[in-house]
């Protein structure tokens, strides 16, 4: 059996060897091919390009980019027509994985298509839930609200868990990540986490920096840990570099993992690694600053309260949101103050909060990568 796996950002990419590892737990013959990062292809996946393509955001940003996107879909659906597998499983990045499903049905290459994680449909654009039937087979949902808004419109979808549950981050060692960069034993860990965008980067980790400057000033303990990705690795050095700030970068998942354990304290962009970071109990704020045109685009056509998933989840403020004209240092630097300090109500409201969200996201069950994989090999099984 041969599937065909495209994540297109590191969130997918984590997403996607998890999947992969699943997958072979149940068919020890299965082979892979497509499209990932650097998680995916230590897992055995030649990556038919480097997805740092893919890592862009906003519309400024995006459209310089198009006619290399473009070029990158012609190439996966060419590389799926040559090598003709048994199922196409697109992993998030609805954007670009739509624009595939798509052509492969005007080509009419005849292959089952999956999507793992639904477009957020409950926040905008709910007119998508009414097409995607047209363009993939079957949904793989990550949480247990989205079926409904699908399954009326004909697509076959399935809830199969939030990943968040099943990360090794969970069980790093904080004490080992200390031991090995000799963190002293007095210092306490605190994490600067600026996204895994370019943009994301370079709007957000220079008010993280001198928030961060200002911290130590006022608390000489802290010893600030950066853990970034591939994609945006060299851009993050850079802007380090130019600031000579003294942070310590770190680079592999098992360094990010057990550095989230080691945290006293994080200030986060706003995605995946905060629902990470609410699971293993890390006290932390969300900021982030996105191009005036796209914030003004999502503050009209979005639904949503809030934009963090931890208050989206629990539909109320849990974790300090500090968008646009409130992310500056000012009021980073108050924030992180309050969640220091455990005394503080803000410190003791996310503790009790992340508590609740363990429980709504199903911690302790069977992890979504083994539903899912069950789901995708039936399917297979039933299509032949």
């Amino acid at each position: 059996m041969l599937v065909y796996l495209i994540a297109g950002e590191p969130s997918g990419d984590m997403l996607g060897v998890r999947l992969m590892r699943a997958l072979k737990t149940a068919e020890p013959e299965i082979q892979f091919a497509g499209v990932g990062g650097e998680n995916m292809e230590k897992a055995g996946i030649n990556s038919l390009f480097d997805i740092t393509d893919l890592a862009i955001m906003g519309i400024a940003e995006v459209i310089p980019s198009i006619p290399k996107v473009l070029r990158h879909i012609r190439e996966t659906v060419a590389d799926i027509a040559a090598k003709k597998p048994d199922v196409v499983i697109t992993i998030d990045s609805w954007s670009f994985s739509a624009r595939v499903h798509k052509a492969l049905r005007k080509k009419r290459i005849k292959v089952l298509q999956m999507h793992y994680v639904a477009p957020q449909v409950w926040a905008w654009k709910k007119g998508r839930a009414k097409t995607m039937h047209k363009y993939i087979d079957r949904l793989l949902t990550l949480f247990p609200n989205e079926p409904a808004y699908f399954t009326p419109h004909g697509l076959k979808t399935d809830f199969v868990g939030h990943p968040v549950i099943e990360s090794s981050m969970i069980n790093a060692n904080p004490q080992d990540f200390l031991n090995k960069y000799n963190i002293p034993a007095e210092k306490q860990v605190a994490l600067i986490l600026p996204g895994s965008r370019h943009n994301e980067v370079a709007n957000l980790l220079p008010v993280f920096l001198e928030t961060a400057v200002e911290l130590k000033k006022k608390h000489p303990e802290l010893y600030f840990v950066l853990p970034t990705v591939k994609t945006v690795e060299k851009r993050v050095r850079n802007i380090l570099a130019e600031k000579g700030a003294d942070v310590l970068v770190v680079n592999t998942q098992e360094d990010r993992y057990a550095a989230a354990r080691a945290a006293k304290m994080a200030i986060a962009a706003s995605g995946t690694v905060a629902l990470e970071l609410a699971i293993v109990n890390v006290p932390h704020l969300i900021a982030y600053k996105a191009p005036k045109i796209t914030a003004w685009l999502v503050r009209h056509i979005s639904d949503i309260k809030y934009v963090n998933l931890t208050n989206i989840l629990l539909d109320t403020l849990i974790v300090p949101e500090l968008l646009q004209e409130d992310c500056t240092k000012e009021k980073l630097l108050a924030t992180a103050e309050d969640l220091l300090n455990e005394k503080s109500e803000p410190h003791k409201r996310e503790l009790a909060g992340f508590k609740d969200l363990r429980m709504a996201l199903g911690f302790g069950q069977t992890y979504p990568s083994q539903k899912a994989a069950e789901i995708i090999l039936q399917a297979v099984k039933e299509r032949a």
